[in-house]
């Protein structure tokens, strides 16, 4: 299956550069349609259209820059005020603390209060003494005298700090109800500018599609002139082209029309009909004169080449001769020279054997030193 689909591509791929072939062979060859030089009204009406192209789309690009510069200011603004609402905030709560918050007014606060040794007094004064607590097993519970006035006192106290802490929480609940409503009336500030921002972007952007609509429309109606324009140019350029071929010598097939004017043996290749018997009488002899000339030029290398071989092999053969004949001598040579070699060594030996008989002769014998002996006693 895979094979059968290759040979149809193949076969389509084909098939496609023929056609595009004969595409291009008519519109060479097509006198009509062919033009010499550069079509300036088709360059002008290209130049004309990019410099358009170009206006708008650099208008696009500059109102594109122009709405991300409004978009980055519109955040910076919506950042500096967030800033300064969380500034104003943490503000409120550090004057809140620093006000309503103190430490002395803690309840733990003489478990950490730093002047506590030089405020400290004696474990007890009296049995009315506010510091006998149960802990400290100076005083139990019912040995007080004031304890009617102790336990009025600490239910004003309680009474006292309850109030005071239902005033912090309704003062802060004001703070913060007081921080939410500004909030709330910048933020409705901020997106009541942001929508009128947006409606007037969109305003231009309908005013840039409006334009743009106007000019395309405009473009497509001049184009569709252009094209009727040119529709009626064709049909009259092809009523002209059948009459002048019904009238010319093309359909008549006049063989006259296709000698050129720079010559007799010239010809126009657009009208040529064929050659006639005589111009093929005189290519076939031309042709057979050729054949019988590469016959000759082939039998005289032929030759050529087999007396060059010739040559080669006399000249190895007299190489080879040659050759035998160095080996010959080199060996004769040699073989002189190894005589040579050989009597010298002869000769050289036997005057080794002579010099050592001659130094055995001159050695002195037990006699001379007998004799040396006596004359030294």
């Amino acid at each position: 299956m895979s094979g059968l689909q290759r040979d149809l591509q193949e076969a389509a791929a084909l098939e496609w550069r023929r056609q595009r072939e004969l595409q291009r062979q008519s519109r060479i060859f097509n006198p009509r349609v062919r033009t010499i030089g550069v079509d300036k009204e088709a360059l002008d009406t290209q130049v004309k259209d990019r410099k358009i192209q170009e206006a708008a789309e650099k208008a696009r690009n500059e109102e594109l820059a122009n709405e991300m510069k409004k978009n980055d200011k519109i955040i910076c603004l919506l950042e500096q005020r967030q800033k300064n609402a969380i500034r104003n905030i943490n503000k409120a709560i550090n004057e809140f603390q620093k006000n309503f918050q103190k430490p002395e007014t803690r309840r733990e606060f003489d478990l950490s209060d730093p002047q506590a040794l030089k405020k400290d007094r004696p474990a007890r004064l009296s049995d009315d003494d506010p510091r006998c607590t149960v802990s400290g097993l100076q005083k139990f519970m019912g040995e007080d005298l004031n304890y009617d006035q102790r336990m009025k006192f600490q239910k004003e106290q309680f009474r006292e700090w309850s109030l005071q802490q239902q005033r912090d929480w309704k003062n802060a609940l004001a703070d913060q109800k007081f921080a939410d409503d500004l909030h709330d009336k910048n933020r409705i500030e901020i997106d009541q500018k942001t929508m009128e921002q947006q409606r007037k972007e969109e305003e231009n952007r309908r005013a840039v599609c409006a334009a743009t609509k106007d000019f395309n429309r405009t473009q497509a109606a001049e184009v569709a002139d252009r094209k009727k324009l040119e529709k009626y140019q064709k049909m009259k350029d092809d009523m002209d082209e059948i009459s002048s071929l019904l009238q010319g010598d093309l359909l008549s097939e006049n063989p006259k029309q296709a000698i050129s004017s720079f010559g007799p043996h010239r010809v126009v290749t657009d009208r040529w009909k064929g050659m006639s018997q005589d111009q093929l009488m005189a290519i076939r002899y031309s042709q057979q004169q050729q054949v019988l000339e590469k016959l000759r030029l082939k039998e005289e290398e032929r030759r050529r080449d087999a007396e060059w071989d010739k040559q080669s092999i006399q000249i190895a053969r007299a190489q080879l001769i040659l050759e035998r004949h160095q080996q010959r001598q080199n060996r004769e040579r040699r073989q002189a020279l190894d005589n040579i070699n050989a009597e010298l060594s002869q000769e050289q030996k036997s005057k080794n054997i002579y010099l050592k008989e001659e130094e055995y002769s001159n050695f002195p014998t037990d006699d001379y030193y007998a004799q040396f002996n006596t004359t030294s006693r």
